[in-house]
């Protein structure tokens, strides 16, 4: 499932290309007729993200709300866009330009009620200059799961994924397993501003790349996706600090990655 740094990426893309001008919209599929017959035609005001859900806000007032999920993915192009083929539900042609969307787990048409209501669900989202830290802390701080589970949790911190969550802990020294309850407000604050730097640089980027320049391989040239991670994927594999081989456990549906050496019990508690 992409992260929340592909989701602001993307909204930028899609504001670029579309933004300010007239899009037209339809649903081949048939799937989301009516929703794009309500915004087809009018002006694209502005595209943003939030965590993992991007939002076309049109101006008539109505939105179309977009969830990727596992399987949803844009296609995009210049010039006249193809023969529409299978389960396209959503397309949008602009000045020259098109974008198709499929397998995508909600593609919704909204109102301002209906978008607050999705909204108020989410936790802060560290790409937003918007972003209130406090409410993560505060539920973190009541909660006696797993924080490896409350940062997968879109309910507590909205964009992070399961890269995001093996890394920053890995980074901070943290003990996957250690409850909410008892991680230690310092070390959550410096969690979150280390949070915004790494999600900030994927969306420059294009690609999560949490390894410091002191602990790389080689110093020069682009990193191979083995070699920008400290844990992820990285099972049975001495840790880049310690040499200790890192660890893995199905936790939240997600396979989590950990070194029980860097991050032993207890690590981070307040």
């Amino acid at each position: 499932m992409p992260e929340g740094h592909t989701i602001h990426r993307l909204a930028r893309q899609q504001q670029r290309l579309f933004g300010g001008r007239p899009v037209a919209l339809s649903s081949p599929q048939g799937r989301f007729v009516e929703g794009a017959a309500a915004v087809d035609g009018h002006v694209l005001r502005r595209t943003e993200a939030y965590g993992k859900h991007l939002l076309h806000r049109y101006d008539n007032g109505l939105m179309v709300h977009i969830h990727l999920g596992l399987y949803g993915k844009f296609l995009t192009g210049v010039g006249e866009p193809p023969e529409p083929v299978g389960a396209l539900r959503l397309r949008m042609v602009g000045d020259g330009v098109w974008s198709d969307l499929r397998g995508a787990t909600a593609c919704e048409l909204l109102d301002k009620p209906g978008w607050a209501a999705i909204r108020a669900r989410l936790g802060p989202d560290p790409l937003r200059p918007d972003a209130d830290p406090a409410l993560a802390a505060n539920r973190i701080a009541r909660s006696k799961t797993t924080i490896a589970a409350l940062l997968m949790d879109q309910k507590v911190l909205a964009g992070v994924g399961n890269v995001y969550r093996a890394e920053l802990l890995f980074r901070h020294g943290v003990d996957p397993f250690l409850p909410g309850v008892q991680l230690a407000p310092a070390v959550w604050d410096a969690m979150w501003a280390d949070l915004v730097v790494l999600m900030t640089s994927g969306v420059r980027l294009g690609r999560i790349v949490t390894v410091r320049p002191e602990d790389r391989v080689r110093r020069r040239g682009i990193l191979s996706r083995e070699e920008a991670a400290y844990v992820y994927r990285r099972a049975g594999l001495p840790c880049r600090i310690c040499s200790t081989p890192v660890r893995t456990e199905v936790l939240v549906g997600r396979n989590l990655f950990w070194c029980p050496n860097c991050q032993a019990p207890g690590n981070g508690t307040r």
